[in-house]
């Protein structure tokens, strides 16, 4: 459970202010935290989240994150990532798991999918490792995953835009062969933006052939969670 971090955020809004704090949210329960973050846009959310979480392309994480529910509902949906999450960190301990708002960002970099130089197609080590994460996938149908390629900086930007956006592919593609539904997924290639470690070594280049997921609720889970809340 190394890997395995919950990003508390709480937003509080007045005219022209924005005061964040993780500190003052540590003793809060997920309802709470929930009702916290749903009192900003997620607009807002992505530019924090651009902060928190990264640079550069966690921008478009962030986006993808941001939008959220708020509130008890907020809440509800928060609990279920939460038991996602864990199960993700449990059955594939290499990978880098967080909880970001009411969604999971979910790094597969070289200790879980790795991808050899030039090449979008998937290893035998990366298809045992995806085969892990299948059944939480299959266990929570409510959501949705945005499936976001990247490559080192090896070759042409626009060659390694195209590249990224066919390592994604090919993560969907899969996922989806083992019977999860392909609705759920949306797949975005960011090329060289946002390398986790430097281009400058082997090692830091196959670190940033990776892909990310953003795992977030689907209308389903939002309208349930709603229901469930009492709204």
């Amino acid at each position: 459970m190394k890997k395995f971090s919950i990003l508390a955020i709480a937003l509080t809004m007045s005219i022209g202010t924005l005061f964040t704090s993780c500190e003052s949210l540590k003793n809060t329960n997920n309802t709470q935290r929930g009702a916290g973050i749903g009192a900003a846009s997620g607009a807002v959310i992505g530019a924090i989240l651009g902060n928190n979480v990264g640079k550069g392309g966690k921008g478009a994480m962030g986006a993808v994150i941001g939008g959220v529910v708020g509130g008890v509902a907020g809440g509800v949906i928060g609990n279920k990532m939460d038991k996602q999450a864990r199960q993700i960190d449990e059955v594939l301990p290499g990978a880098e798991v967080k909880r970001v708002g009411e969604g999971i960002q979910l790094v597969l970099n070289e200790n879980s999918v790795r991808f050899d130089t030039n090449k979008s197609s998937l290893t035998t080590e990366a298809k045992v490792n995806l085969n892990k994460l299948v059944p939480v996938f299959l266990e929570y149908p409510d959501t949705d995953i945005t499936i976001f390629g990247y490559t080192d900086i090896t070759g042409p930007a626009d060659y390694n835009l195209k590249l990224s956006a066919e390592r994604a592919a090919s993560v969907r593609d899969y996922l989806v062969s083992k019977g999860l539904a392909s609705s759920r997924f949306n797949v975005t290639g960011l090329g060289i933006a946002d390398p986790i470690a430097t281009n400058d070594t082997a090692d830091g280049r196959s670190q940033n052939r990776r892909v990310e997921f953003a795992i977030t609720a689907n209308d389903k889970m939002k309208e349930d969670a709603k229901m469930e809340a009492g709204n």
